[in-house]
């Protein structure tokens, strides 16, 4: 018996949202009194053993060059055949892009209960009870896991990263690798900006800077905060920006530390992608915006008078002034 966490990593780099899982997989592995152990698929240039600081004792890898693009089928038959091959009663994914594509089918592969976008600790005392967000983070359910082996995907930002002391074990592990159905042929991507899923701080724009002539007070306050840049589904259907910049229901969902939000209303479809944002910044001339409801803080004014005054004494604070 043991938890089994799956590392999720891109272009050999372990994203942010797997040390969450590690830690959080470590904790319950506690709780039940085993071993944490973890797998990675594909290629990795960081130092895995240094990943034992978060509490996992071993580290599976799976050293195939045909393991570096996802495939969800793939990925979920070589995680499934590695849990059984584990005896992980527990195994616990990501609830990002990847994890939500393979946690289910490892789950129907391993006849497992699946608890999606895990918020707190399991609740053993009385079972093996979860605690998720719904209703696009509204509302919170407990659900019961009866089966034997257990699925977890954790919400990113929602668990406290740790790191001790240890180093883990890194062992080759030998299963079978089929043919991906899919066939990339191409991948244009994205380069020099700070990748939105994994950013600490998101400063987002909406139809209140009304045009992307506009964008540079944004762009300025986002350089010297170190954060991505955003916008509302109106802004990326205008092409004022680039639509992989639009976060919302139906759009990036993301949960930074830092939120902020200018010019942004604050429709129920925006606010369903953002909520689990740790602080919220709303800054608005119209102090009837939805937005403010939501806000941690709120600033009542002008986006062209308000953001090049908070991006000048961010300067003058980092200078020391």
């Amino acid at each position: 018996m043991s938890v089994l966490i799956f590392i999720d990593q891109s272009e050999g780099h372990v994203k942010k949202s797997s040390l969450e899982a590690l830690t959080y997989g470590a904790d319950v592995a506690k709780q039940l009194g085993t071993t944490a152990e973890a797998i990675v698929l594909g290629t990795v240039s960081e130092d895995l053993a240094a990943l034992g600081k978060y509490g996992v004792s071993k580290i599976h890898q799976v050293s195939n060059a045909a393991l570096n693009n996802v495939d969800a089928q793939v990925y979920a038959s070589v995680i499934s055949e590695a849990a059984t091959a584990s005896g992980a009663t527990v195994i616990v994914f990501s609830h990002n892009q990847t994890g939500k594509a393979v946690a289910a089918r490892v789950a129907a592969k391993l006849k497992a209960g699946l608890v999606a976008g895990a918020c707190a600790l399991p609740d053993t005392s009385n079972g093996f009870s979860v605690k998720k967000t719904v209703f696009s983070g509204k509302a919170y359910a407990h659900v019961n896991i009866l089966s034997a082996v257990k699925v977890i995907s954790l919400n990113p930002n929602s668990y406290k990263t740790v790191a001790t002391e240890g180093t883990a074990a890194v062992e080759a592990l030998a299963v079978t690798v089929n043919d991906p159905k899919v066939k990339i042929t191409a991948v244009n991507k994205i380069t020099g900006e700070v990748p939105l899923t994994e950013a600490d701080i998101v400063v987002s724009g909406g139809r209140g800077l009304k045009g992307p002539e506009h964008w540079g007070i944004l762009l300025d306050l986002a350089k010297e905060l170190g954060a991505a840049t955003a916008c509302s589904r109106p802004v990326g259907d205008a092409h004022w920006r680039p639509h992989h910049e639009h976060v919302g229901q139906t759009g990036v969902q993301v949960a930074p530390n830092l939120y902020i939000a200018i010019g942004i209303s604050g429709a129920i479809q925006h606010l369903a992608g953002v909520n689990r944002s740790k602080v919220i910044v709303v800054i608005n001339k119209d102090p009837e915006a939805p937005f403010f409801k939501a806000a941690d803080y709120g600033i009542v004014g002008d986006a062209f008078e308000v953001v090049p005054q908070l991006t000048a004494a961010i300067q003058k604070m980092k200078a020391g002034a």
